[in-house]
């Protein structure tokens, strides 16, 4: 495992990104790049290093390859996101050579946020990077609610943080993201549009597969949902109780 080098000093509050590939020379040519755009990088050759990593360090971002020898991408971010500890709702982008729509899918529905196929300009993964974090820290505008309430869940917004009956809940990024939009709008409609914000997400199919994905967690009966309502050829709703 490699740490920053001495490129450049990144700021001690910098974003701290875990680049985890099995191609050493990928993991070079990343960590140099994004130490210059500012970030602090921390570097993993398979899954098992980049599980030892998060033990010890709290990451703000995961990169994370696909094919790899031993534990997969898919398997390792599955993994991530089933663990108990806070590093489960760690954004994941996912960088693979596979471009099929299914390989996509199946990213979004094991939690992964955002998905870049190979060959990729390092700028693009940069941007998708920046617009990744910005979603995560995005702040509350003035004048919103600050929460919302709907059965036995309730969304601090501003926080991110889903609870039912007082017991934080698991969600992924982009699940904290469409629930912010939907609170934030609450018993309005958010068009598939806004909800697939940009990248590899912005696919009607694929934010049909993480809305499912959303239901699941917050629905009794996700068939038949209660409170993330589909609203035909327009988009979705969230019926909070207040």
């Amino acid at each position: 495992m490699a740490e920053e080098g001495l490129q450049q000093a990144p700021a001690d509050d910098a974003a701290h990104l875990l680049i985890v590939d099995d191609d050493r020379r990928i993991r070079e040519l990343l960590r140099r790049y994004l130490i210059a755009e500012g970030y602090r990088i921390t570097t993993a050759g398979n899954a098992a290093e980049a599980t030892t990593a998060m033990r010890s360090i709290a990451f703000d971002l995961v990169v994370l390859d696909v094919m790899m020898p031993g534990e997969d991408g898919f398997s390792f971010a599955t993994r991530v996101r089933a663990d108990g500890a806070a590093s489960a709702g760690v954004p994941i982008l996912m960088l693979t050579a596979k471009t099929e729509f299914e390989e996509r899918v199946l990213g979004f529905e094991i939690g992964v946020d955002d998905y870049l196929g190979k060959p990729f300009e390092p700028r693009e993964l940069s941007l998708r990077i920046a617009s990744i974090l910005r979603r995560a820290r995005q702040p509350v505008a003035d004048g919103l609610p600050k929460e919302v309430q709907f059965g036995p869940f309730t969304f601090d917004i501003e926080r991110g943080e889903l609870k039912r009956e007082g017991e934080v809940q698991r969600i992924t990024d982009r699940e904290r993201e469409m629930l912010r939009m939907l609170s934030q709008n609450a018993g309005g409609t958010v068009s598939r549009e806004t909800l697939s914000g940009s990248g590899a997400a912005a696919n009607e199919r694929t934010i049909d597969v993480q809305v499912n994905r959303l239901r699941r967690k917050i629905e009794i009966d996700p068939a038949n949902p209660l409170f993330l309502q589909t609203v035909r050829g327009l988009g979705y709703r969230l019926l909070v109780d207040r």
